[in-house]
């Protein structure tokens, strides 16, 4: 072999001869496994409330958190408090947190139990109502009518600040438009009955009211115009599509 050509390292190393040393062997680097599961496992207070915790069952039995990591997301916002795993569930397996946990059990179910009952009163309340609708000759409804649509479409104009107000004029409007104005003024003229759903607490249960309250207003006025019927209508179809059957 050329002194100047470099060894090829598929070549097998030539034999040592007895009694010499060989070559220096390089140590070998351990393996280390990686394993998740070896780190400490650590619950937030989301996955506190998933196993059945309440804010106080955790300053009660938990205390201080193990850990508070920094919110990446949000720079302002306080650092998420962690808790040992360990320390959670061998707080779960004591007699004080069962205690803690049939109390705040019974709480929330004497909680949801009011807000039905309050639900259901309210649901009553509205279809016991009797809605008075201002009777007016159709000249003045439409005049009042129109004052409303050009007073409500200036103030829009006036909080945006990029458009301009266009009034309408009763000679120059549609017979649709007219009627949509006519059942927008009167629903206004009725808004005193929304002071009915305060109080009520509960995204489905004000709902349902609202649901039902906005129905017999049109409702109302539809048997109060029957010239109006059609266009109460389609505005309680627009606003609030049927709910399905069953």
């Amino acid at each position: 072999m050329n002194a100047h050509t470099p060894p090829n390292p598929s070549t097998p190393p030539a034999p040592v001869p007895p009694g010499q040393p060989g070559p220096p062997v390089k140590p070998v680097k351990p393996f280390q496994a990686v394993v998740s599961g070896h780190e400490p496992r650590h619950l937030s207070l989301a996955d506190l409330r998933h196993r059945g915790w309440t804010p106080s069952m955790v300053a009660k039995l938990l205390g201080a958190p193990d850990l508070t990591v920094r919110n990446q997301r949000f720079r302002g916002a306080a650092p998420s408090r962690r808790y040992s795993a360990a320390r959670v569930e061998s707080a779960e397996a004591s007699d004080a947190f069962a205690a803690l946990a049939s109390a705040a059990s019974r709480r929330a179910a004497c909680s949801r139990a009011a807000s039905e009952r309050r639900r259901r009163a309210v649901l009553a309340e509205v279809e016991g109502l009797h809605i008075r609708v201002p009777r007016l000759a159709p000249e003045s409804l439409t005049h009042r009518a129109v004052a409303h649509r050009n007073e409500r479409d200036a103030q829009r104009a006036c909080r945006h600040g990029d458009r301009h107000p266009a009034p309408a004029r009763i000679d120059a409007a549609e017979p649709g438009a007219l009627r949509r104005w006519q059942v927008n003024y009167l629903r206004h003229a009725l808004t005193e009955y929304d002071t009915v759903l305060d109080g009520l607490h509960g995204t489905t249960g004000r709902a349902a009211a609202e649901h039902l309250l906005r129905r017999r207003v049109y409702e109302a006025i539809g048997a109060a115009y029957p010239h109006l019927s059609g266009e109460c209508r389609r505005q309680l179809n627009e606003r609030q599509p049927p709910p399905p059957p069953g």
